[in-house]
């Protein structure tokens, strides 16, 4: 792991595909838990998501 501290939020987005589901796997593995619900939008004929995330300690509201 980088000696980079982690950033407490992050908003992940990009097309609906399996790596975007990586992404969002890989944070949550690194410690990162679920904020809000997703995001979907359509743009061209293509599907946009996004998620947001945070760190255990830093969140309020999420679920």
């Amino acid at each position: 792991m980088s000696d980079t501290p982690r950033k407490r939020y992050r908003f992940l987005t990009g097309p609906d595909d399996a790596a975007f589901c990586a992404r969002v796997g890989d944070a949550l593995a690194e410690g990162y838990v679920l904020y809000g619900n997703p995001v979907m939008i359509s743009e061209n004929g293509e599907r946009i998501v996004g998620q947001a995330v945070c760190l255990p300690d830093d969140h309020t509201n999420a679920r």
